[in-house]
């Protein structure tokens, strides 16, 4: 098993310097790992330092509440595509999806997905803040947009991935779409629990002490 290629080597923190974001770039670019997952912001540094390189740029829209307006979510991807992002991380309406309102999740994923034009889209559910049955349904929603993963946490909120919420994920979403966990990955143990659950990336800050059969504080 590659399993750099499974890690979205990640840092999303608010304080982080560019001296910070050049780090992780050249960590990427050395260990191989499938994406780097940035901030907006850093989209463009990320695209040219990486550009003869076999790693994704990755970025975040509606981060990391997923409250944004439909309108404001698909003029960010929109943007960032153009800065240069390989892949979009959206977070879905949250509080739409608690009340029922279905469709109007659903309109909200798609339209990301539209304005990606084509790039890889992953749907962040927020799984701490739903019930199961809630995941399901997010899940079916995702699928049902177009998107192209399904991701368990922005790693902003009260939890990360749990190998039960990937493993339900799994199960729902069967062979039609990647599942993302993130946050939580702090091992290379914690990583191959969740791949075994099901999961086809990893959203971490600690892909460094994964890969070198470490245990990191912080597992984003």
């Amino acid at each position: 098993m590659e399993l750099n290629k499974y890690i979205d080597h990640t840092l999303l923190k608010a304080e982080s310097t560019q001296e910070q974001i050049e780090q992780l770039l050249s960590e990427a670019k050395h260990y191989h790992f499938a994406s780097v997952c940035v901030n907006p912001v850093w989209v463009r540094l990320a695209a040219d330092y990486l550009k003869d390189s076999d790693v994704n740029v990755c970025t975040v829209v509606g981060f990391p509440l997923g409250a944004n307006t439909t309108a404001v979510k698909a003029f960010e991807a929109k943007e960032a595509v153009s800065a240069g992002a390989d892949e979009i991380d959206m977070v879905i309406n949250i509080g739409l999806l608690k009340s029922g309102h279905f469709e109007a999740v659903s309109k909200d994923i798609a339209e990301v997905v539209a304005a990606s034009s084509g790039k890889l889209v992953k749907v962040i559910i927020e799984t701490c803040l739903l019930t199961d049955a809630e995941k399901v349904k997010a899940c079916q929603l995702a699928l049902e947009a177009g998107a192209d993963f399904v991701k368990t946490s922005t790693g902003f909120s009260t939890g990360g991935a749990t190998v039960a919420d990937v493993a339900l994920m799994r199960q729902t979403v069967g062979d039609k779409a990647g599942v993302k966990a993130a946050g939580g990955a702090r091992s290379y143990t914690d990583a191959r629990a969740f791949i075994e659950a099901g999961a086809t990336r990893i959203g971490t800050s600690a892909g460094v002490a994964i890969l070198e059969g470490e245990t990191a504080d912080d597992g984003y």
